[in-house]
């Protein structure tokens, strides 16, 4: 039996989002029990799609919305893999240096759409990022990884 797979698509322009990403991977490459995926949202496809058992997606909040980047990805998805997924858990993180909702609820509107699962509250690091916040990105990817491994989603 193979281990359940976990693919992290992200994006950012500058650092923040950037090492939010690192610590989600290093929590879920921590847990050891699942393969991790990491890509940058440019890179990342349909097939990385068909690949996971879940996903996480992070972003940075882009004029009260998520990343172009991320947007992109969704688009140059959607139809390649409409209805052939299984409902994908999912979890998001976001760098804001507002409030952040206007990027969760933006990419929450296009998880449906996928008939992803969220599975964790939105991670949102509001201003500048420190220790806690990356501790805190470490415990999503850890905690998203533990729920695969133990068929929890």
């Amino acid at each position: 039996m193979s281990r359940p797979r976990l693919l992290i698509v992200w994006h950012s322009q500058g650092s923040k989002t950037a090492r939010m990403a690192e610590a989600v991977c290093r929590g879920a490459a921590a847990e050891g029990e699942v393969e991790v995926r990491m890509l940058r949202a440019a890179d990342a496809g349909a097939d990385d799609l068909r690949w996971a058992d879940g996903i996480v997606l992070g972003t940075p909040e882009n004029f009260g919305y998520m990343s172009g980047a991320l947007k992109d990805f969704f688009d140059r998805t959607f139809y390649e893999v409409e209805g052939t997924l299984r409902p994908l858990p999912y979890a998001l993180f976001v760098g804001a240096g507002n409030d952040g909702t206007g990027a969760v609820t933006s990419v929450e509107r296009i998880a449906r759409g996928y008939r992803f699962r969220r599975v964790a509250e939105p991670l949102i690091v509001r201003g500048a990022l420190g220790e806690d916040d990356l501790a805190r990105c470490e415990t999503l990817g850890r905690t998203i990884a533990a729920g695969l491994a133990l068929g929890i989603w």
